[in-house]
């Protein structure tokens, strides 16, 4: 088979090798030699980990009386989405198979399926298919799983980062079971670390670890299993590079100085993260928003689209409370466009700020939808003759325009008149907010009403 493939049936842990140990682990990456060779050695993930849950009747086996016995696991990095797979591939008469969802074709695809079945019906053995980031594939590519997986030719472990909802075709969805993994907590981390510093297939003992150093590691893995093993490996390394067997924060620090921003740009994280950020703007929560805003820029997040957002929030969340912030938005969007980043950060930061601490109002956009409403439902009357386009030949014979009072020539330039259509007429769909500059709108609006309607 193509080196699209990994050998069936095979593992770092499991292969039998005459390297000493001590040899495996100057060439095996501790995230590789620590991964967890049963359910029970998995961290985290406890609520896909009870007793008779599909998970494990998996790892045992079976594929339980009902059910579809494929699985999509989806999670952040470093989750155990990869380890899992090899757990399950250990249960029973399995053959393991991982295919590369960046490389592999169709073809490559039908050829596993081909092999599976003649594997199942031959020599009594069940195929795992492993494919990592099944989300890379195309929907002809996920259409080509479909008979082996509705058949039973294989056992799909499918992994994704992105919402399978919008990455996994339908068919392939239904036919799977979704298994959603959380990003580890620092519990989880923290025995993980434990594990590694002492046992023999980790570094055994050699090094002892500074509680500052530990915190370090913990901080920037931010809950990736695999990037806290890799950080406390090279930073055993540092230290063993300066002759010492206790790790300490400036060796942690050496290893790795800040943490990985978990973002993707069109993917979940993209959309949750913006999400949180204009409901904080529209919460007033300055720091909250701030902090979102920050992690899109870490993550380089387009700042257009950034500055785009806050435009918006300007009018859905502000709006009349206070008129001034659309003006910042607006300036912070054409700002940014010209002067880019990194100094476009502080643009940004200040059109945050000021819609994030100025009072609210959605009340112009809600009478807007309000007056939309109206319309689709078949209200509005045609517009009454003395609104009417008068400038053309004919148009005062049809009585356009006729009695029409110029408001300029009205006392404070507001004319008693009607304006609305006669089936909506007194009609009210701006209801001003008493937040900031609204008030003072409010207490005007009431006044221009009575004038316009006669009623003062």
């Amino acid at each position: 088979m193509s080196d699209l493939f990994s050998a069936p049936g095979t593992d770092d842990d499991d292969a039998p090798s005459p390297e000493p140990a001590e040899g495996r682990r100057r060439h095996t990456p501790l995230a590789v030699r620590m991964r967890p060779r049963s359910l029970d050695e998995v961290v985290g993930q406890q609520h896909l980990l009870k007793e008779g849950s599909p998970l494990r009747v998996l790892t045992q086996g079976t594929t339980g009386p009902a059910g579809p016995s494929s699985v999509i696991l989806y999670g952040p990095p470093g989750t155990g989405k990869t380890t899992i797979a090899h757990v399950i591939a250990r249960g029973g008469t399995r053959k393991f198979v991982e295919l590369s969802a960046i490389r592999a074709g169709v073809k490559d695809v039908r050829q596993v399926m081909d092999r599976a079945l003649e594997d199942r019906d031959l020599r009594g053995l069940t195929t795992v298919l492993f494919l990592d980031e099944i989300h890379r594939f195309n929907k002809a590519q996920q259409d080509a799983l479909l008979p082996g997986v509705e058949n039973g030719w294989v056992i799909l472990v499918a992994a994704t980062t992105e919402n399978p909802s919008f990455s996994v075709v339908a068919p392939l969805l239904s036919r799977s079971l979704l298994l959603t993994l959380t990003s580890l907590s620092r519990e989880d981390l923290e025995g993980l670390v434990d594990r590694a510093l002492t046992e023999e297939r980790g570094l055994a003992g050699q090094f002892s670890l500074e509680d500052a150093a530990r915190d370090h590691i913990l901080r920037v893995g931010g809950g990736d299993a695999r990037r806290v093993l890799t950080t406390l490996e090279a930073a055993a390394a540092v230290a063993a590079g300066r002759g010492a067997e206790t790790i300490t924060a400036a060796d942690a620090e050496q290893a790795a100085d800040y943490a990985v921003q978990r973002y993707d740009k069109d993917g979940d994280q993209h959309y949750d993260i913006i999400s949180a950020f204009i409901k904080s703007l529209r919460g007033s929560d300055v720091d909250a928003a701030l902090h979102y805003l920050a992690r899109m820029i870490v993550a380089g997040e387009d700042p257009r689209f950034i500055a785009r957002r806050l435009v918006i929030a300007a009018s859905e969340e502000v709006a009349m409370a206070d008129p001034t912030a659309l003006q910042t938005a607006v300036a912070a969007a054409q700002a940014v466009q010209l002067i880019g980043m990194p100094e476009g950060r502080i643009i940004l930061a200040q059109a945050t700020v000021h819609i994030a601490t100025a009072p609210k109002s959605n009340a112009s956009y809600k009478a807007l939808d309000a007056a939309i409403a109206d319309v689709r439902a078949g209200k509005g009357a045609p517009v009454p003759a003395h609104l009417r386009d008068a400038h053309y030949k004919g148009a005062q014979r049809l009585g356009h325009g006729q009695n029409y009072v110029y408001a300029h020539d009205q006392p404070h330039h507001v004319a008693a008149q009607q304006y609305a259509p006669d089936d909506l007429l007194g009609v009210d769909y701006y209801s001003p907010t008493q937040n900031g500059n609204e008030r003072a709108v409010a207490e005007r609006l009431v006044r221009l009403r009575q004038i316009i309607r006669g009623t003062d």
